[in-house]
């Protein structure tokens, strides 16, 4: 067969299958190339949704990135919107497709087929979970119908405080909502370490958002025209909207009754071309598995970049066979603005290393956006972890109100790269007062990670790990505004001189406002022969923690 001529049938648009078919045009002017797309848009910005909902953005045509005319204009590819795939016929290379406006079912031929249906939010099977008060968000059409109830004081119960729920509880509160988040864990934004996720509730109630965490969703009943959410407790919220955000599940229907191998959890396995079982057919994007990079093993990551990469993976491999690059795996890095507040994820957290048993060592440190003495710097706590034995970067969680997104980058293109905590260290990054340090939060997490290993930081996560005796290295006026439970204030200029208020038989736990002091101390103590530890992350946000737990 002419490579360049054949045919290839993509089912879905929008990130993967888009791509792919963008990619393959590239490849040859003389293939025949269609996209079946059950929707009625065929390439639109799903990640943009609940910015159009809360007025972010304002032209809901913005959203539109192509048209089915637009996209056989720029590449001569045939989109058919409305059309459903119904079943696929190995055997023969066809592939029956319903129109879904008229009903009529047809066949149609292919040499590749690429899969890139996407997954659908999950709607578990709850007593009332069909009210059409109860909405998911996927489509311009979901999208649609959620702003057609936007009112003042309307109130919207968000089930699931993942990133979509965030942002939904964001963007809706820009709207004036009276929003109540619940999430089954007992933190929100699970995907991160609990004290990390610690700072986006700390935005999420300064904005006045209720937060019901560990508690999950029962049923739903009406209620004297409300909508009556009965949660696994027994509690009850009456509400005009509910959001559901519990997460997705892959669009698989299609590739099981094809007999397409799939894994443990449902989505199409691939080999690194992202080729099924059937070599003639492949799969792209949230329906299907990838490869994780950092450990080996299996990776279901849903987010559009991988997507759009596994598309271009596809397309090239359909043509340049195996001189094509395969597709280098996922490390889900993921980020989210919560009002002022960015958090985000690259690579493993604490608890999926935890999981995997992996040997590891973690640190949390706190720097500046950019140079303190420039106007408008910002506090970044970074937590890296990387692996004990060898101290390669497993992953790393950021949070802060600015330049949150330039540290994960980073932090991501060390975890492809295999750097270690030492490369993070002696990393050379742009520096210039409005824009950075001269030492990056990036470097000092180096360092930091660097004094675990060599021993001269001995850190404990939070207060609840440390012993009786915590010293407060903070000055005194600092101390007294906000004082840290059962610790002795002695500001860290006068420890060298204080050391005999100390008892040396104890191990002893130092803190500051925001870490380094903290180490600072430590390191005189311990060269003074104390078995001294750094309580990491500082006063600061131990207290908050402190606060939010009573």
């Amino acid at each position: 067969m002419n490579q360049s001529q054949q045919t290839i049938v993509i089912i879905g648009g929008v990130a993967g299958g888009a791509s792919a078919a963008a990619r393959a045009r590239r490849h040859s002017e003389k293939a025949r190339i269609i996209i079946i797309e059950k929707g009625a848009y065929v390439s639109f910005a799903n990640c943009g949704l609940p910015y159009h909902i809360g007025g972010e953005i304002t032209e809901r045509d913005d959203l539109l990135l192509q048209t089915p005319q637009s996209l056989e204009k720029l590449l001569r590819l045939e989109v058919l919107t409305n059309t459903e795939a119904i079943a696929i016929h190995r055997n023969q290379k066809s592939l029956e497709i319903k129109n879904l406006q008229s009903n009529e079912i047809s066949t149609i031929g292919y040499d590749r087929l690429i899969l890139a249906p996407g997954a659908s939010p999950l709607r578990p099977p709850l007593p009332g979970i069909d009210d059409p008060r109860i909405h998911t968000l996927r489509t311009l059409g979901d999208m649609d119908r959620i702003k057609s109830y936007l009112k003042p004081d309307l109130r919207v119960l968000i089930i699931g405080a993942g990133f979509i729920g965030l942002e939904m509880a964001e963007q809706l509160a820009h709207q004036k909502a009276k929003v109540t988040l619940v999430e089954m864990q007992k933190q929100v934004l699970p995907q991160l370490d609990p004290e990390m996720a610690q700072h986006i509730s700390e935005a999420l109630r300064e904005q006045k958002i209720e937060l019901i965490l560990g508690d999950g969703i029962a049923s739903f009943a009406d209620h004297e025209n409300t909508l009556r959410c009965t949660l696994a407790s027994g509690v009850t919220h009456d509400a005009d909207l509910v959001i559901l955000s519990i997460g997705v599940r892959p669009e698989n229907q299609l590739a099981k009754n094809a007999d397409l191998t799939l894994g443990k959890r449902g989505h199409i396995v691939v080999n690194t071309y992202q080729q099924t079982n059937d070599p003639h057919i492949y799969a792209v994007g949230d329906v299907c598995e990838s490869y994780d990079p950092i450990l080996g093993g299996v990776a279901a990551i849903p987010l559009g970049g991988p997507a759009n990469r596994q598309g271009r993976t596809a397309a090239d491999h359909i043509f340049l066979e195996e001189t094509a690059l395969p597709y280098a795996g996922s490390i889900g890095t993921a980020i989210v603005r919560v009002f002022s507040t960015v958090a985000g994820i690259s690579g493993h957290s604490e608890a999926r290393l935890r999981q995997l048993e992996i040997p590891y060592q973690t640190i949390t440190v706190n720097g500046a956006s950019h140079a303190s003495y420039y106007p408008g710097a910002e506090t970044i706590t970074l937590k890296l972890l990387w692996h004990a034995e060898n101290g390669r970067i497993l992953g790393a969680q950021a949070v802060g109100k600015d330049g949150v997104d330039k540290r994960l980058d980073i932090i991501a293109t060390a975890i492809k790269g295999r750097l270690t905590i030492d490369d993070l260290a002696h990393l050379e990054l742009s520096y210039a007062p409005p824009f950075g340090s001269a030492k990056d939060i990036i470097n000092i997490g180096g360092f930091a990670a660097g004094n675990v290993r060599d021993g001269m930081l001995k850190p404990v996560p939070d207060l609840a790990s440390a012993g009786s005796q915590i010293i407060d290295v903070r000055p005194t006026a600092s101390a007294e505004k906000s004082p840290v439970p059962g610790a002795k204030n002695i500001p860290l200029p006068q420890l060298r001189d204080r050391l005999h208020e100390i008892d040396p038989s104890q191990p002893v736990f130092t803190i500051c406002q925001m870490g380094k002091t903290s180490y600072f101390a430590a390191r005189i103590l311990a060269l003074n022969g104390f078995d001294a530890y750094s309580i990491q992350a500082g006063a600061h946000h131990q207290l908050k923690q402190l606060q939010d737990q009573s």
